[in-house]
């Protein structure tokens, strides 16, 4: 089975891509969930991050309040550092997990869609890698709706960021999304097809 890879930054429009994506019945792999299910209450992923981070970052019912842990890694490079270190390799062993019980039902391709692929510098893993790109002022207008944030917010989130060119730059193919849902959908399954193309694999309905 092949695994491509799909990434962009804040407000992209990469959630919009995936769905799409599903829509033409290419399961998505989608590392943000992942994320989660490694921290899951009673997991040893979340007692990890409470031994590193304190019970502060517990809610109530004891699972993990996102916001407060949040507020303690944004801007703390050594804080972000390990709790990647605790994340990662259990988001990593649940990409394998999925990818596998894909390939055992038979899917051919998949796609594998997070944030941080060219960060963590694993996009040759996951080609071709696609990139959903809108410029800076469109993505501030998005987020800024979106997550009820101040500019100010949004704006530091971007910088906390690798700059979206930069991702560009390393893309096999670039989805830019500045204009209607519509053209965002045509433009996903043009990629798309691309993406089948140079990896030799047939639309379902395609196969026999």
């Amino acid at each position: 089975m092949h695994l491509f890879g799909l990434t962009g930054g804040i407000a992209s429009g990469k959630s919009a891509v995936a769905a799409r994506l599903r829509e033409r019945g290419v399961p998505v792999i989608d590392a943000d969930q992942l994320a989660r299910d490694a921290v899951t209450k009673g997991s040893p992923g979340l007692a990890s991050v409470v031994a590193a981070f304190g019970e502060d970052v517990l809610a109530e019912d004891g699972t993990l309040d996102r916001k407060k842990l949040a507020a303690q890694v944004f801007g703390d490079e050594p804080k972000r550092t390990a709790l990647n270190a605790i994340v990662h390799p259990i988001v990593t062993t649940l990409t394998f997990q999925r990818a596998a019980e894909l390939r055992d039902q038979g899917h051919q391709l998949a796609c594998y869609e997070a944030a941080l692929i060219v960060e963590n510098g694993v996009q040759d893993a996951f080609r071709p890698l696609v990139v959903v790109s809108a410029p800076e002022a469109t993505q501030l207008t998005r987020a800024c709706a979106r997550d009820r944030a101040s500019e100010e917010e949004v704006r530091a989130r971007i910088r906390a960021q690798m700059p979206l060119a930069e991702k560009v730059k390393v893309a096999d193919f670039v989805i830019e999304n500045v204009g209607a849902l519509a053209d965002l959908h045509r433009r996903t399954d043009e990629v798309l097809a691309a993406v089948r193309a140079r990896l030799d694999v047939a639309p379902p309905s395609d196969r026999q």
